[in-house]
């Protein structure tokens, strides 16, 4: 069984040795962790470390699903690994990695940068921005995965397979083929467009997989960092970008209906060929042929994960208000693609 109380001594014990606790007076106490919503591959929390008499530092705890094998998006170390590496070239803001710990199950602690985390045309917030800050929050966005996508891949390490369009396809693919067909009608004609053009493979480039300003904290237009790297890869420039694009103009929802300040932060969401030259204004390695396939298989990505989350979430007694209005507009998303397809 998980004990929190494990980890605030594994925490504590390891930031002994790490900075900026090393050599600080008393040895430093974790204090007031509770857990973060969201992920479904690790377990978060926010916590204070506190040493020598100083304010609490705030972190964020990241740890491997205990009794499950910390591989593929459950492996922490290997999320930590990848984000000191982007940290340490400045070319793109991440939280700053303070200690890891290869236990079981392993952990990292990071800093807990500040900031908003919005997706301006899905979330529901008390305080949305500004359209116009919305606006230069997305065109950041934009030229921030140039940054991200002019790194070498092998700032990864040397034993990271890169994964081709078809592979990442056939993924999505197999998790579809769990879920009745009713949760997502359609998708087999969807999938079976998009693996009949399947576009050749561009020159590989460090993957975040879940691109989008709901993963970043930004402090007004200021990107403090980009969170969230569970699923990173090595793979095709087009990915991250159309995944971008796509939540200009999202099928899925979270809401029936969204207040209208949060309305009005949407409308200052920029149009896709904004985003696009602001990427390749940026040095953005990726040209903008084939976006159509792409955006058609962010919609099929979209319908793969939201489904299994609907799938599993009746079988509670009740499902959650959010995951009945994500459930009712999963045809549309199938829809989207298909006409993403025809350049619509």
């Amino acid at each position: 069984m998980f004990a929190e109380s494990a980890v605030v001594e594994r925490v504590a014990a390891t930031a002994r040795n790490a900075a900026p606790w090393a050599g600080v007076g008393p040895a430093p106490e974790v204090a007031g962790m509770r857990r973060l919503p969201g992920g479904v591959s690790s377990l978060t929390y926010a916590a204070e470390i506190r040493a020598g008499g100083a304010d609490g530092y705030p972190v964020v705890i990241k740890i491997a699903p205990p009794g499950l094998d910390p591989v593929r998006n459950r492996d922490v170390l290997r999320q930590s690994r990848l984000m000191a590496a982007i940290g340490a070239t400045g070319a793109l803001p991440v939280p700053r990695i303070l200690m890891d710990d290869d236990g079981d199950p392993p952990l990292f602690v990071m800093d807990l940068a500040p900031g908003q985390s919005y997706e301006p045309l899905l979330d529901v917030a008390e305080n949305p921005p500004p359209a116009s800050v919305v606006r230069e929050r997305a065109l950041v966005a934009a030229a921030s995965l140039a940054g991200l996508q002019g790194l070498d891949p092998v700032l990864a390490g040397a034993g990271e397979p890169v994964l081709g369009l078809r592979t990442e396809l056939d993924r999505w693919e197999r998790l579809l083929q769990t879920v009745p067909d009713e949760i997502v009608p359609g998708h087999a004609e969807l999938y079976r467009r998009l693996a009949a053009a399947v576009p050749t493979d561009a020159a590989p480039v460090l993957v975040h997989g879940d691109y989008r300003q709901a993963n970043m904290l930004f402090e007004g237009p200021v990107l403090n960092a980009v969170i969230d790297w569970e699923i990173w890869s090595v793979g095709d420039p087009r990915l991250d970008l159309a995944w971008l694009l796509m939540h200009t103009a999202p099928a899925h929802r979270y809401a029936r209906t969204r207040p209208a300040a949060d309305q009005e932060a949407g409308a200052g969401m920029p149009s896709r060929k904004e985003l696009v030259s602001a990427y390749l204004e940026s040095g953005g390695p990726a040209r903008p042929d084939d976006l159509p396939w792409f955006l058609a298989y962010s919609y099929y990505k979209v319908a793969s994960t939201l489904g299994v989350i609907v799938k599993r979430s009746r079988k509670d007694a009740e499902m959650p208000e959010h995951l009945l209005a994500a459930a009712d507009s999963l045809p549309d998303v199938v829809t989207h693609g298909l006409e993403a397809l025809s350049g619509r």
